[in-house]
């Protein structure tokens, strides 16, 4: 089983086109005093259309956690879940929220559950879709009228619901949520830098996060300004949005049995992950509830898990803020840099031809523990070559794109040694950035005087600690993998040469 980190869990971002699988989000930030947030007003006839807010203002505004979820995973607050889920259609289940290793709070087996047996049973009543009805009817229709697409919809409905707390259907589900997760959303871009620079997970956050500002911007410009009674700044503001996509970037489903709908599923969100399972969430048309089917037996007293999908240990602390025990998940990779030289006598037609498959100077390629792409031997290949090779640009370019119908199989004989020199270049260049940030890393400079920054900050340390020590270990092996290949590329050519020698001596 892959182990989550060995302090936390956390909820980070998933791309807007790659949902994920849910888990149970379980840690516990400072408990600070919270603003109460003012009710949204829902009008009967017509709404406001002023304009005057400023898009610089939406990203100063409110910094403080929402007052909405829980900041302790209490027994209090996972009974009460139980007891709604149970007096809204959730049938009797075989599994118990409770305390637990691997998450702090999961769902426990309280019987023998068999292989293939399928569990939840989660009615579509309680779940939480782009169709689900709205409290204020007319904040729903004016998204609509709009055509907001489902992310940004769930969203701003997740954040109408929590405002209206006890008003809310939703409020036992959304009181049992994390008030403000140590989601990506929440780290500074000085923390980025510093903790995730050795990674190229930093720049898919940043970029995953600014997505979420200019969401909220477009909204707040196109449709919030324009109706602030069914949209007060109050309560839709940056703050509660970032908490609203932590929460949907964590949770959020797609289930394929409903045409690929998203949702959010209470009580299967509480499923914490293993890459030792395969078992995810869908649909069930004979039982017409949310199941996943076990693919293990599970005695009384043991967690179950479902997979959040076969990700990298990145990927899984971008998505979900936690990373797996190092050399746990075989799903395992890391991104690489590879980057054309300025000094490269055809910089310019190399360039012009990646250019026309979506490319740019530099790319990222995934290596895993089993190896690397054929992509990434293409772009080497396009690297190293010659100008006397300019005919085959474009096609070392559409293959390092994948866009290609030529044979999966890249070769050039010729200059295979360079490519593969080029690689591992690019790989002990990246080695040497993990090297130096695990070596600073015990070095930093703690502010002592503030432990509730001093947790934050030994927390995030520790994740980047862990996220450094799996990807540098990938790229260990590949760098051993590589020089063995140029190792005996290199005997090879020596021995030809010595052959080649000898027949030169023996005709003199």
């Amino acid at each position: 089983m892959a182990e989550a980190s060995r302090i936390f869990q956390t909820t980070l971002l998933p791309t807007f086109s790659s949902l994920q699988k849910p888990r149970l989000v379980s840690h516990h930030p400072p408990n600070l005093a919270h603003k109460k947030y003012q009710t949204i007003h829902c009008l009967s006839s017509s709404v406001s259309t002023s304009d005057d807010i400023t898009t610089a203002k939406a990203a100063t505004t409110v910094t403080q956690m929402v007052p909405w979820g829980c900041d302790i995973d209490s027994s209090d607050n996972a009974a009460a879940l139980q007891r709604w889920l149970s007096n809204n259609g959730l049938p009797d289940q075989k599994m118990a929220i409770d305390k637990v290793e691997v998450g702090e709070r999961g769902l426990v087996a309280l019987k023998n559950i068999r292989k293939g047996e399928k569990l939840l049973f989660v009615p579509p009543s309680l779940v939480i879709t782009a169709d689900s009805e709205w409290s204020c009817p007319e904040a729903g229709e004016v998204l609509k009228q709009y055509s907001v697409p489902d992310w940004p919809l769930l969203a701003i409905y997740l954040i109408s619901e929590a405002n209206l707390q006890k008003s809310s259907k939703w409020s036992n589900y959304i009181s049992a949520l994390p008030r403000q997760p140590y989601s990506l959303l929440y780290w500074t871009r000085a923390e980025l830098d510093r903790y995730l620079e050795a990674s190229q997970i930093r720049e898919r956050a940043i970029e995953r996060i600014t997505n979420v500002i200019g969401t909220y911007n477009d909204l707040r410009l196109r449709i919030f300004s324009k109706y602030p009674d069914l949209f007060p700044e109050e309560v839709f503001n940056l703050e509660t949005f970032k908490w609203s996509f932590g929460i949907l970037f964590s949770r959020l489903v797609r289930l394929p049995s409903m045409d690929g709908k998203v949702a959010l599923v209470p009580w299967a969100d509480m499923l914490n992950h293993s890459c030792e399972v395969e078992t995810f969430l869908d649909y069930d048309k004979s039982s017409q509830g949310v199941v996943f089917t076990t693919d293990r037996q599970y005695e009384p007293g043991e967690q179950v898990f479902i997979s959040y999908g076969k990700k990298s240990n990145g990927e899984l602390l971008l998505s979900y803020g936690f990373v797996p025990r190092e050399g746990t998940n075989p799903s395992d990779s890391v991104e690489l840099s590879l980057s054309l030289k300025k000094s490269d006598k055809s910089y310019k037609e190399k360039l012009e031809a990646l250019k026309k498959h979506g490319f740019s100077a530099s790319q990222c390629f995934p290596v895993r523990v089993t190896g690397w792409p054929v992509e990434l031997l293409a772009y080497a290949y396009l690297a190293v070559s010659p100008p006397s090779m300019s005919s085959k640009f474009e096609e070392l370019a559409a293959a390092a794109s994948n866009k290609t119908t030529i044979k999966k199989d890249v070769g050039f004989p010729e200059i295979e040694e360079q490519a593969l020199q080029f690689i591992l270049d690019s790989c002990e260049s990246s080695i040497s950035k993990y090297t130096k940030f695990l070596q600073a890393s015990g070095s930093m400079d703690l502010d002592v005087t503030s432990p509730k920054q001093l947790n934050r900050r030994l927390f995030l340390k520790q994740l980047a600690v862990d996220l450094c020590n799996s990807e540098q270990r990938i790229l260990f092996r590949a760098q051993n993998v590589l020089r063995r290949r140029l190792r005996d590329i290199r005997s090879g050519e020596l021995r030809a040469l010595k052959i080649f020698d000898g027949f030169r001596n023996w005709f003199k």
